[in-house]
């Protein structure tokens, strides 16, 4: 029998797995939470920070749409994510069908209060954002369903 939740696993895992197998890891000071005090390492770990607040999205492209979807994304909506704030993780495609017509992608935010800030008052007012949209979508809309999963690392998570 089919689920919702088959279907979310179905969607996400490819993306978690590509993002984890991606090399985007390796950036990351090494864990050293076993270390003992007085280890070098240790001291020169960098402090705790708070759990960075993620936020996986999933743009399934409206018939003929994926390529003007890529190109907005390619050619405006990286460039203001960071005017605003909005750290990009990584987007991808999937390989397999039915998902071919869907973009993925992983953002990051200082927190929930500061998402909301960068996009309610940043990039959804921001004018060159606006513009980009609208020229986008004279031929009809780029996509029939966006889906938004905010996520926090776990305790033991190497991305924090």
């Amino acid at each position: 029998m089919k689920t919702m939740f088959s279907d979310y696993l179905r969607v996400v895992m490819p993306v978690l797995m590509l993002f984890f197998a991606g090399g985007l890891l390796a950036a990351e000071p090494p864990v050293t939470d076993n270390l003992p005090e007085s280890s070098p390492s240790k001291s020169e770990a960098k402090p705790s920070q708070t759990p960075q607040l993620f936020e996986l999205r999933v743009y399934t492209a409206a018939p003929g749409k994926m390529d003007a979807l890529h190109k907005r994304f390619r050619d405006h909506t990286l460039r203001l994510f960071a005017k605003h704030g909005i750290k990009s993780i990584g987007y991808w495609t999937a390989k397999q069908e039915p998902n071919e017509e869907r973009l993925y992608y992983l953002v990051a935010y200082p927190d929930l209060e500061s998402r909301e800030k960068m996009l309610v008052q940043g990039i959804a007012v921001d004018a060159e954002f606006r513009q980009a949209v609208a020229e986008s979508t004279q031929d009809g809309p780029l996509t029939t369903n966006i889906e938004s999963i905010l996520l926090t690392p776990t305790d033991y998570s190497p991305l924090k």
